[in-house]
């Protein structure tokens, strides 16, 4: 069992796969504190100084003037300004990847194979297929000009 469990861990694509996980969660850290800590101050700052992580509706009822002091009182809250973030994180992911996988299609693609050479043809008397250097057909025994 732990012969078949080490041939499958140690297959290809099975290291591929977690390689790439490792890497995405890498990836998605580094998007997350690019939309929180420089694409989502400024949109906040123009819109009139608002930071979208603070942004809640407390459905408690315990007043609360901040998403700090409602997490404190335990007040039940839903978090809406986290869920943006959540989704700019996304759809910039997603548009990351996109324009990486179009990149790596482009590079990718190969160039069709040059046809290779005919190596036969077809006798024009009888129409059997015999070697393109032959000057005799070996069905009818016509000989056949170059």
């Amino acid at each position: 069992m732990f012969k078949e469990f080490k041939e499958f861990a140690l297959r290809g694509n099975v290291l591929d796969m977690a390689i790439g996980i490792i890497i995405g969660s890498a990836f998605g850290k580094i998007i997350s504190s690019l939309v929180n800590d420089v694409i989502m101050p400024p949109i906040g700052l123009l819109i009139g100084n608002i930071n979208f992580a603070d942004l809640f509706l407390n459905i408690s009822g315990k007043p609360a003037e901040s998403l700090a002091q409602a997490k404190q009182l335990g007040a039940a809250t839903i978090n809406y300004g986290i869920f943006i973030n959540a989704i700019i994180d996304f759809v910039l992911v997603a548009f990351v990847l996109f324009m990486l996988i179009k990149q790596f299609n482009r590079i990718k693609k190969e160039k069709p194979a040059p046809e290779a050479a005919p190596t036969t043809k077809d006798c024009p008397y009888c129409y059997s297929t015999i070697p393109i250097k032959a000057t005799k057909c070996a069905h009818c025994t016509s000989s056949i000009s170059a």
